[in-house]
């Protein structure tokens, strides 16, 4: 039986494996052969797989018998390639030990340089170099070693660092002399022994095989898995550890190292861009521990740097980089993130990576690579992360602006705002309609606070997560929002938020940045989103590709027309309930509720008809001959009433009615679990003429936009949260008897079909008895979320990353769907209903519909649209047309 492979080679002669090995090498082990497999200069080496990574952990962090055989013959290989020997003082090889998953966690795991050097090699190294890089490079390595393998404090060390630069009297690492580093050599040595009882290991084996274990040991180590929580990397893939021979940027002024890009990172423009340092080895760079300089004479003239570019101070290897450049990027058909080291005016490269990018640049890099034919368009559409869209499409902070930081809270829902502080939701409402732009500040939100929400620039919450109410019906607004800052303290009735010592009245002016999750003090400069031509035109290549269909959630004029700038093809959901809390309309929503008899709702009903009928006329010739989906009432009528006394008696003088008789009609409405009771089409069966109202309204006002369109407008009514046919049934005898009516009164052509909004595990299990009667399905996959999974979008704001980190969600589910739960039932229901009705129209509804993982799955299930916030509108196109290449490159 053969044995097994761990440990794959590179150098002159190739590599064991090649770019598309990732999965095995890790990305920095299989760029690395597949840059000795195009001739580039790379110091020899070998990669251990991420199989071997997953074998440790599998074994009690033990290796198989066979890997020790395999690494002395590929170190036999490097030793051979360069000339030099593992350990041997006369001419020591010196290797690096980096970790390489398949997907780059910059930083997260840990690297060992220099690894090799004793007291004995260190002398020999002195011999063949200087002095001063010798050690320079000793204590060096004494200080990584020890705090990535043997645990040792790194600050420690640098302590005694600056210790001996004040004792000699200089500011900077790179004057201190050979004899200075010798001496804080011998002080690291000491560190060690007094840190960890022991001797620093001298035996370069020894040294080796714990900087192996140490790589793969940093796999779980805390940031390493904190970093792969918030990015879905799977924890099974492993690292892969990659020893490499050691080339030295700081062995003299011809030495240098540096990182670089072969196009601006931030912007997308094709030119060279990155930093440098003489006389350094890299991890300086990234440290930060000195100034680095500019690459290109244009980067130091346009940054006012008076230190020489590397394109200044070492021309022959600038231009032999610059052919790396144009090599690297033809090769792999991406901008490069590049790291490299000149030894001696020597080039060597260390790295090459898909660099990390804006979304403004990698909108820009794709097009332009597609128009130079270096991709096709499709290729170019995939390179853009859709979600990274949101950067775009709100306003930001202007970077140049003074800003004084308040607290911070969850990056809620992205973009910036600033207004007067309002700490009530009618306040909030009651100044923007006086023309002021406020900041609602709650300790959270609840639904009687929408109309504030809506009246508000902004919004922040003191308590709540990421999936709490204020976190979602911002999302849905388009409003930035900051939730969960848990500093604010807020008294509503002193009028004042308080941070600390820091007292905010309210009326002052406040600043937040959904995006970052932070509040400032005072007026911040923002800047308005601009789309720029290359967004238009990869937007415009997505559509090309994609199939399913983007609507947008909108029920007021503002919303709509955003929705269409962004490029919606229709609206999948209007929620009539957001249309009762204006604080116009309030007042007759709360009558109706109130009212004891059919005679008196319907006396308060005849009220809100002429105000829902405005709203949707305005919907409709905006959509124009786009489908409108218009959701009849929904939430429990509790969530209208007033809560306070003052709102009670109010309530109680418009109406005609005690205070007494509002208090028991509050009480006996409101609902234990809201969730699941008497609520959506439940409030027809018992309240019909509430769904003939709306019926009327939706149906007259599709007359009047009908006939100024010279062509009927297409309407879609949605019966929310039917559990059976019947209720289906019930309700489409009400519209289609009000339809009739309209029909004839006005002698308008009416364009409608009837269908339910699927937010129940039962509604999924019976689809193919609810298609009977609805033409369409429309997926509510928030409430669809909470009844599968027993829990509310507020209390999985309090644990579910919890249940992240111990596995037993692989993601927050009411952000990216649960697949095995949430997703099987969307499938399932999905099934059913074609099994009755073929030519059912689905899609979906729910806040997943702007989240691209989640938008993969609903073209999996062959969904025909996905319905979202305007503002995600453009998310959802391009992951929409993502998923649809995915799956024609899959076959």
């Amino acid at each position: 039986m053969p044995k097994t492979k761990w440990v794959y080679g590179f150098g002159k002669a190739g590599g064991d494996g090649s770019a598309k090995d990732r999965e095995l090498l890790g990305g920095k082990g299989a760029n690395l052969a597949e840059m000795c497999r195009i001739g580039l200069p790379v110091p020899p080496g070998f990669t251990l797989s991420t199989e071997l990574c997953k074998w440790f952990y599998a074994n009690d962090k033990k290796y198989p018998k066979e890997l020790t055989s395999q690494v002395t013959t590929a170190l036999a290989q490097v030793e051979k390639e360069t000339g030099a020997k593992f350990g041997d003082p006369a001419k020591p090889l010196l290797l690096s030990v980096r970790s390489g998953a398949r997907t780059s966690m910059p930083g997260m795991m840990d690297t060992v340089l220099n690894l090799g050097l004793n007291e004995e090699t260190v002398a020999g190294l002195a011999g063949r170099a200087d002095k001063r890089f010798a050690f320079d490079s000793w204590r060096r390595f004494i200080q990584m070693y020890s705090d990535v393998v043997l645990g040792v404090d790194h600050g420690l060390f640098e302590d005694a660092l600056e210790d001996m630069k004040s004792e000699v009297g200089v500011t900077e690492d790179t004057a201190l002399s050979g004899d200075d580093l010798q001496t804080l050599a011998a002080r690291y040595l000491e560190i060690v022994q007094e840190e960890t009882d022991a001797p620093f290991p001298h035996d370069p084996q020894a040294q080796l095989w714990g900087a192996i274990g140490a790589v793969f040991g940093s796999w779980m180590n805390r940031r390493a898995i904190t970093y792969r929580r918030l990015n879905n990397i799977p924890s099974d893939w492993g690292t892969a550890v990659t020893v490499q021979a050691m080339v030295f940027g700081n062995m003299g002024e011809d030495c240098a190292t540096g990182v670089a890009f072969t196009r601006n990172p931030a912007t997308g423009e094709n030119v060279f861009y990155g930093e440098f340092l003489p006389n350094a080895q890299g991890e300086d760079v990234v440290a930060g521990i000195r100034t680095p300089h500019n690459l290109t004479k244009a980067e130091r003239v346009a940054s006012g740097s008076d230190q020489p570019s590397l394109e200044e101070a070492m021309p022959k290897a600038f231009a032999e980089l610059m052919t790396m450049r144009r090599r690297l990027e033809s090769h792999y058909g991406d901008m490069q993130d590049i790291e490299f080291t000149i030894q001696q005016n020597r080039l060597y490269l260390l790295q090459t990576r898909s660099g990390k990018r804006t979304a403004e640049a990698a909108l820009r890099m794709a097009v332009d690579m597609a128009e130079a034919r270096l991709i096709t368009r499709d290729e170019a559409v995939m390179r853009v992360d859709a979600a990274s869209l949101d950067q775009l499409l709100h306003p930001t902070l202007d970077p140049a602006a003074d800003k004084t930081l308040l607290t911070r809270g969850l990056p809620a829902s992205p973009g910036a705002a600033s207004g007067k502080l309002v700490l009530s939701a009618d306040k909030a409402a009651d100044w923007a309609m006086a023309g002021h732009k406020v900041i609602l500040a709650r300790v959270e939100t609840s639904p009687e606070d929408i109309h504030g929400m809506h009246a508000a620039a902004g919004i922040i919450t003191a308590r709540g997560g990421m999936t709490s109410h204020a976190a979602v019906v911002a999302r849905g607004m388009g409003r930035p929002c900051v939730c969960g800052a848990s500093e604010v303290m807020i008294d509503e009735a002193a009028a004042v938020l308080k941070v600390g010592d820091v007292r905010i009245n309210e009326g002052d002016m406040i600043t937040i940045d959904g995006g970052a999750g932070e509040v400032y003090q005072g007026d911040v400069p923002s800047i308005s989103p601009k789309l720029s031509g290359a967004f238009a035109t990869l937007i415009g290549w997505a559509d090309g590709a994609r199939r399913m269909g983007i609507r947008a959630n909108a029920e007021t004029a503002q919303d709509a027309r955003v929705s269409l700038e962004f490029g919606a093809e229709g609206i999948g959901l209007s929620r009539t309930e957001h249309m009762f809390f204006d604080t116009g309309r309030i007042s007759a929503m709360r009558e109706m509720i109130i009212a004891d008899s059919t005679d008196g709702r319907t006396k308060a009903l005849a009220k809100l008809l002429p105000m829902q009928r405005q709203d949707f006329l305005e919907l409709f010739r905006i959509m124009q001959e786009r489908p409108v989906t218009i959701r009849l009432l929904d939430p429990p009528l509790h969530e209208f009433l007033p809560k306070n006394a003052a709102d009670i008696a109010e309530v109680a003088k418009q109406a005609g009615v005690s205070i007494e008789s509002v208090r028991d009609r509050a009480s006996r409405l409101h609902e234990l679990n809201p969730m699941l009771g008497h609520r959506g089409c439940r409030l027809v069966v018992t309240y019909p003429e509430i769904c003939a109202m709306q019926a009327r309204a939706i149906f007259e006002a599709a007359a009047t936009a009908g006939e100024e369109m010279g062509k009927a407008v297409a309407v879609e009514v949605m019966v929310p949260l039917a559990a059976t046919k019947g209720e289906i049934d019930i309700c489409r005898a009400i519209i289609d008897e009000v339809a009739a009516e309209v029909a004839k009164e006005t002698a308008a052509k009416l364009n409608y079909i009837v269908g339910t909004m699927v937010e129940l595990p039962r509604s999924c299990l019976l689809a193919d008895e609810l298609a009977e009667s609805a033409a369409f399905f429309s997926f509510g996959t928030n409430d669809l979320t909470q009844t599968v999974l027993g829990i509310s979008r507020d209390d999985a704001g309090q644990f579910l990353r919890h249940y992240a980190d111990a596995g037993l969600y692989p993601q927050d589910p009411f952000i990216s769907i649960d697949v095995a739960g949430v997703g099987a039932l969307v499938k399932l229901g999905c099934e059913r209903g074609r099994q009755v009705r073929p030519n059912i129209k689905l899609g979906i509804c729910g806040e997943h519909g702007g989240d691209p993982a989640s938008v993969d799955f609903f073209e999996e299930c062959g969904l025909d649209y996905v319905s979202c916030s305007p503002y995600r509108v453009p998310v959802a196109r391009l992951a929409a047309a993502q998923a649809s290449i995915r799956r024609k490159l899959a076959g």
